[in-house]
C-alpha cells in the first residue's frame, strides 16, 4: 500500500510543479496559444495522483498489493504515464519556444498511452480476481452468522 501512497504523493508534487512551469514558461515567452503544457498538470494530477489514491483505497479493501501482478501493473502504469507526460512536456515546451516538434514525439506519446493501457488492463484483471474472492468470502459469512443465531 505504501507504494501507491508514495506514487500519489510524487504525482501531486510533480503535477503542481508542472502547472507552475506552464504558467511561468508561457508568461516569460509571452505565449498565448495552445500548448500541451496546459494539460500536462491535469494529466499528472488525474492520471497520477487520483488514480493512485483510488488504487490505495482498493488495495485497503481488496488486498491488491504484495503480489507479482500488482508489481507489473505498478511499473507498466508508471512507465506509460511517465513516457506520455515527458512527451507532452517536450512538445509543449517546444511549442511555446516556437520550435518545430518532430513527428517522432507523437509516436512516443502513443507508445506511452499503450504502455499505460497495459498497466490498466493488469490492474483490472487483478481487481476482478480479488472482487471474485471477496464475494466468495461474503457469501460464506451470512451462513456462519445465521447458524450461530
Amino acid at each position: 500500500m505504501r507504494k501507491s501512497y508514495v506514487a500519489a504523493h510524487i504525482y501531486m508534487i510533480v503535477g503542481v510543479l508542472s502547472g507552475l512551469y506552464y504558467r511561468e514558461m508561457t508568461k516569460i515567452n509571452e505565449f498565448e496559444g495552445e500548448t500541451q503544457l496546459g494539460v500536462l498538470h491535469t494529466h499528472l494530477l488525474a492520471l497520477g495522483m487520483l488514480v493512485f489514491l483510488i488504487v490505495l483505497g482498493l488495495d485497503k479493501v481488496f488486498g491488491l498489493s504484495g503480489n507479482k501482478q500488482f508489481t507489473y501493473f505498478f511499473w507498466f502504469y508508471n512507465a506509460g504515464l511517465s513516457i506520455t507526460c515527458l512527451s507532452m512536456l517536450y512538445r509543449g515546451t517546444q511549442t511555446v519556444l516556437g520550435n518545430e516538434v518532430p513527428e517522432l514525439f507523437s509516436l512516443v506519446g502513443g507508445l506511452g498511452h499503450i504502455i499505460l493501457t497495459v498497466g490498466l488492463v493488469l490492474l483490472f484483471i487483478l481487481l476482478g480476481k480479488r472482487v471474485k474472492e471477496h464475494e466468495g468470502v461474503r457469501t460464506e459469512q451470512p451462513e456462519s452468522v445465521n447458524s450461530s443465531v
